[in-house]
């Protein structure tokens, strides 16, 4: 009853069990080590025998404390050091838990597999417990020394040893998880069990080791691990709020961009060719992209004007490489439907009226607001001929085929635009360019993506200079965007035609706040 009532009691007991679970968490952390080696159905029976046998060892130690107190005495010198039975426990464990630390922070650092089942070996049940009971000896006698030294009370101790492994034992399996499923938190770990193995051995050797100090440098390390763990889960947290399509985007362009990744100079420049790279630019930047920078632009359609005499049609069809071409009736606004030019022909051809294509072959118009992804729906719906784009107002736009999907993913396939390469003339001081030349083409040969977002509404180099200037330019206005300075070398009434573009020096400051130089 005296026992119950002295506060020194209490504060003896809480201190002791404290000191165990702290002197214990070395042993549960190579437990769960040692027990990742197993199949997964094996690894808590594992973690829970360890601990178990690592009470019964303790238990065990301190009921033969008497002899424990021997192993004190010198056996034999060598030289100046004198070497007792503790001294040559500690010596084997520590250097025994040295070689298993060792060789797992080498496993570690050299990066293999740990988690594959399919090309991993599971280790044998009864060796890892063998490994387990021998750890567990070595930890237990020090933990034991230690607890007889703080606290002369068998009782006490006891009591002390039997609730901090039993708090072990259930904290055990979240510590478990913990360490297993971080990779940096086993490499510290090890680390910590590296630094103790040695401590045990210089121990063994007869130097003292003030512990205090190997628990701060730990302390230390852990403190350090847990703003790592922070600012990654802050990162996850903040990655989270994206889309999934944008980082999965960031994490695939990350790899095939060249300048922005160290890791890929060392690889084969086979993996991933130019076109490629190209390719997959195209597809992640797809859902990003509006319709005003794919389509056909208005200027460019070629259609067929039904107000016009029967020859002259029949003649602009067979001068045309199209097959599905928009009807108007006298002017482009004014949609009649989509024909085929072998249907046309056919129809010219036995007298048929062409404003019965109204009905038989509707036109799809969809908003210049419209995303590329929703567009493909719309262009199954017309069963892969063609979709006008038009405004708010109702005036048409251009137009969208399958085929221009395809090129903004592989890039330009036909012939005639192959032509669109020479919009863009490259010297050995800068770029001529058209003010037509699409701003995508333009930052591929610039090799640049500073010039525009993939969510921007701009669509040619002049809607880039356009949208850069508070009034209508003239011939001879710089603008000096981010690194690159464009001069506009022609104009064609109120249309910028030519552009002269030029690479500024990478210490160059625009003193502009609007990026934007007045005209020479």
């Amino acid at each position: 009853m005296e026992l119950l009532i002295d506060p020194s009691i209490w504060i003896g007991l809480l201190t002791l069990v404290m000191l165990e679970i702290i002197l214990g968490i070395d042993n549960l952390v190579f437990v769960a080590v040692l027990a990742d080696k197993l199949s997964p159905t094996k690894r808590d029976r594992a973690r829970i025998i360890g601990l178990v046998l690592a009470l019964v060892i303790r238990l065990v130690l301190l009921s033969f404390i008497s002899w424990i107190v021997t192993l004190t005495w010198p056996l034999f010198r060598i030289m100046s050091l004198s070497f007792s039975g503790r001294d040559l426990i500690l010596l084997l464990g520590g250097f025994f838990l040295l070689f298993k630390a060792t060789t797992e922070l080498h496993e570690r650092l050299e990066n293999k597999e740990h988690h594959s089942s399919a090309s991993r070996g599971y280790a044998n049940f009864c060796a890892i417990v063998v490994q387990i009971v021998v750890l567990d000896a070595v930890f237990s006698l020090d933990s034991i020394m230690t607890a007889v030294g703080i606290v002369n009370n068998f009782t006490i101790t006891i009591t002390a040893i039997v609730i901090a492994m039993l708090i072990m034992i259930f904290i055990s399996n979240l510590l478990t998880r913990f360490v297993n499923t971080n990779h940096t938190v086993v490499v510290l770990c090890l680390s910590f069990l590296l630094i103790i193995s040695l401590s045990l051995i210089a121990e063994g050797l007869g130097f003292h080791v003030n512990k205090k100090y190997l628990y701060a440098a730990i302390a230390f390390s852990i403190m350090i691990e847990i703003f790592n763990q922070i600012a990654w889960r802050n990162l996850m947290k903040h990655q989270s709020s994206k889309p999934l399509l944008d980082r999965t985007s960031e994490a695939i362009m990350l790899l095939i961009n060249k300048r922005n990744s160290n890791y890929l100079a060392s690889l084969n420049s086979a993996n991933f060719a130019e076109k490629e790279c190209y390719m997959i630019t195209g597809v992640l930047s797809l859902a990003s992209r509006n319709l005003r920078s794919i389509m056909t632009p208005r200027d460019k359609i070629f259609w067929l004007n039904s107000q016009l005499p029967v020859e002259e049609i029949r003649l602009k069809l067979m001068n045309t490489s199209h097959n599905m071409l928009p009807l108007c009736y006298g002017e482009l606004d004014h949609l009649i439907g989509i024909v085929r030019a072998k249907d046309c022909m056919i129809s010219i051809a036995s007298g048929e009226p062409m404003k019965t294509y109204e009905a038989v072959n509707p036109a799809i118009v969809v908003p210049d607001t419209l995303d590329i992804l929703n567009c493909l729906k719309e262009l199954r719906r017309a069963k892969g001929s063609l979709v006008i784009v038009s405004n708010e107002l109702g005036v048409i736009q251009g137009i969208v085929t399958p085929l221009d999907i395809l090129e903004a993913i592989a890039g330009k396939l036909t012939d005639e635009d192959q032509e669109e390469t020479l919009e863009i003339k490259v010297s050995d001081k800068g770029w001529l360019a058209k003010g037509s030349t699409n701003i995508r083409t333009l930052q591929k040969v610039l090799n640049t993506k500073d010039l525009v977002r993939d969510c921007s509404n701009i669509v040619s180099l002049a809607g880039l200079l356009m949208s850069q200037c508070e009034k209508m330019p003239v011939e001879g206005k710089v603008l000096v965007i981010n690194q690159w300075r464009f001069t506009i070398r022609q104009m064609i009434e109120y249309r910028i035609e030519q552009v002269w573009i030029e690479r500024l020096a990478p210490h160059y400051k625009d003193t502009s706040k609007s990026s934007i130089v007045t005209s020479l």
